[in-house]
């Protein structure tokens, strides 16, 4: 049964959070939203969503933290080996075909799915004409995807989609090995321009031949996955690519006519117009 209270509580923290801070989650699926929200409640011990909005208001900190909660940090290197691999065979030879090549990671996270993308290009020497734009809105996020940095164990675990997704080289040798971390290696992060974007309130970024926006859009109601498919087509030169989440689709927005489908199951598609 729906609580509406609660909804409308949920509602009216979105706008302090807005009003206060800048950040937009207005229009992010309820559903998701939520289950985080309540999550932080229970773990902080807080009486009601509204007694939570008076502390976020009056103390950064706990924002802070509660900004992290509904930040979408879930991602691995190589996920979905299928993407990538049809990223090698759908996009990687019209590329070559350039001289300059502009990619856009959008809601980039962690940073993880980031250097997955870098070394499929950089194995199939196309790194030294790329530049790479990767963005969230989270500082603290950015801050961990530019540092590289990541528990060896999750590095284990990804070399086996580093495989399935055709790549041929030594896995280990994109990363050093220190005390149960690991550190991307310096060449690999040469081309990457990290920086802060909002896909619910901020421009496009001109001209790219590429843009990847995977698992984000699931996190947005109608009304904002339309406008941030608006803003990938503004953002995309004639003939690029937009690469979508596995649950994702361009659909039911109003910009669908502006794509043609390059990979159905991939989520790739191609901008006509």
């Amino acid at each position: 049964m729906v609580d509406e209270n609660q909804l409308i509580e949920i509602d009216l923290l979105l706008q302090a959070i807005y009003a206060k801070y800048g950040y937009d989650f207005r229009n992010y699926t309820r559903d998701s939203l939520k289950r985080r929200i309540l999550k932080r409640l229970s773990i902080c011990g807080l009486g009601s969503i509204s007694e939570m909005q008076h502390l976020l208001l009056n103390n950064v900190s706990f924002f802070e933290q509660l900004l992290l909660d509904l930040s979408i940090n879930v991602t691995e290197m190589y996920r979905d080996p299928i993407f990538f691999r049809a990223v090698r065979q759908k996009i990687v030879p019209s590329l070559k075909m350039r001289s300059h090549i502009k990619i856009w990671h959008a809601g980039c996270a962690t940073g993880e799915e980031v250097y997955s993308a870098a070394i499929v290009f950089w194995e199939e020497g196309l790194y030294d004409k790329i530049l790479i734009y990767a963005t969230d809105f989270n500082e603290n996020v950015l801050r961990k995807a530019k540092e590289g940095i990541y528990p060896l164990d999750m590095m284990k675990n990804s070399e086996q989609n580093y495989r399935e997704s055709g790549c041929a080289g030594e896995f280990a040798e994109y990363f050093t090995t220190k005390y149960g971390y690991s550190t991307i290696k310096s060449f690999l992060k040469k081309n990457i321009v990290f920086a802060d974007h909002n896909l619910a309130t901020d421009g496009a970024f001109g001209e790219m031949n590429v843009i990847l926006c995977r698992n984000v859009l699931i996190y947005f109601n109608q009304e904002l996955q339309n406008r941030a498919i608006g803003l990938f087509a503004e953002s995309l030169a004639e003939g690029g690519y937009l690469c979508l989440g596995s649950k994702e689709t361009i659909r039911f927005t109003d910009h669908q006519a502006r794509f043609r489908e390059v990979d159905a199951v991939a989520k790739i598609y191609q901008k006509v117009k």
